[in-house]
């Protein structure tokens, strides 16, 4: 069997996959900024999983040479592998008037380089080794542009588009690739989100409820066996991938009526 790479992995929806893909018994390589929450996710893996080999890499994935680098002693010490799942990513919201340029650089540095630098180490050898499953973690923000997420909003779109490219490209060579919309979802990245999160911001992407990373990664690995290519975990995702197009104008609607009552 082969390995499992797996962004983020130290915590949230990256650490539940990663623990998930263990008791199905693969080796796991984490890939994290934090080295200390490394160490405390493979000390939680291999407790429960104790044949299970995992290997931590502490980099930035927005730090193209040094991650493209960790990718490449994973692959020399587990092996090409079998699951590559890009979870790694940051959520700032706030209004598009008062956020740094920066700030828009950085999410496109980690939600969308991040993920094309790791994919696009992993072609080939996946290629070379009769394919495998990879999986990329969009956001409801990428269906229709949303009020306080003007830094956030296009690095999803982006990883959007890319997936839709990589689906047609390597499914001839034996690679699926999923696109994963989550809902809300209790992790730390929703904690450090709701700090900058506008109140009309709050009020917009209210409803769609808090799910469990757990229940969250299930879903998405339950996709990824059956070979498909969108995964919507609850009622509120499943709408928009499959209406977004017809009730755009409804939404847009929606968040004026709340944006002159909120103010911000």
């Amino acid at each position: 069997m082969r390995p499992a790479f797996v962004t983020g992995g130290s915590s949230g929806i990256g650490f539940a996959v990663a623990r998930q893909l263990a008791e199905k018994g693969h080796d796991i390589a984490l890939f994290a900024r934090d080295q200390m929450r490394l160490n405390a996710a493979k000390a939680s893996i291999v407790a429960r999983f104790p044949h299970i080999r995992v290997e931590t890499f502490a980099v930035d994935v927005s730090d193209q040479s040094a991650f493209v680098a960790a990718i490449e002693r994973a692959l020399a010490v587990l092996g090409t592998p079998e699951y590559a799942i890009a979870s790694a990513g940051i959520a700032e919201p706030g209004l598009f008037t008062e956020q740094d340029i920066n700030l828009h650089e950085r999410h496109m540095a980690i939600n969308y380089f991040g993920s094309l630098y790791f994919t696009r180490t992993l072609t080939q050898p996946m290629i070379e080794a009769g394919g495998g499953r990879i999986g990329l973690i969009s956001s409801g923000a990428a269906f229709f542009g949303i009020y306080g997420y003007g830094a956030y909003a296009p690095s999803k779109f982006a990883l959007r588009a890319l997936a839709e490219v990589l689906h047609l490209e390597l499914e001839p060579h034996g690679i699926v690739t999923t696109l994963c919309y989550p809902p809300d979802t209790d992790t730390p990245q929703l904690e450090t989100e709701k700090r900058t999160k506008p109140e009309a911001t709050q009020q917009i992407t209210a409803g769609g409820g808090l799910w469990k990373a757990d229940d969250v990664s299930a879903t998405l690995l339950k996709g990824m066996e059956k070979g498909r290519f969108i995964v919507t975990p609850g009622v509120q995702m499943g709408a928009l991938n499959r209406l977004t197009s017809l009730i755009a104008p409804a939404l847009r609607w929606h968040q004026r009526r709340i944006i002159r009552k909120v103010g911000k």
